[in-house]
């Protein structure tokens, strides 16, 4: 369910929803951590989730593309949230 901004009533921006939505996310991965669940099985079931998702909305074929840019994506940091010296 999505806050409503108290000084505007207005919903969320697109970017504070994102982040309000990956705040979701990483607290119930860290809850499945706490829990005892591997990492590598939390990461492939929201995988499957995610695409899952997509595919109901967008259809197979436009979530095939998308998929195709994600090793450029990687590459470049964009899903990297904390950067390690190397």
């Amino acid at each position: 369910m999505l806050k409503y901004n108290a000084k505007t009533l207005s919903p969320p921006s697109t970017a504070e929803a994102k982040h309000m939505a990956l705040r979701y996310i990483l607290d119930a991965w860290e809850e499945a951590i706490y829990d005892g669940l591997d990492p590598d099985c939390i990461a492939t079931a929201a995988i499957f989730a995610a695409l899952s998702d997509m595919i109901a909305t967008y259809g197979e074929e436009p979530v095939a593309v998308m998929c195709e840019r994600l090793p450029e994506r990687i590459r470049a940091g964009e899903f990297t949230i904390t950067k390690t010296k190397q």
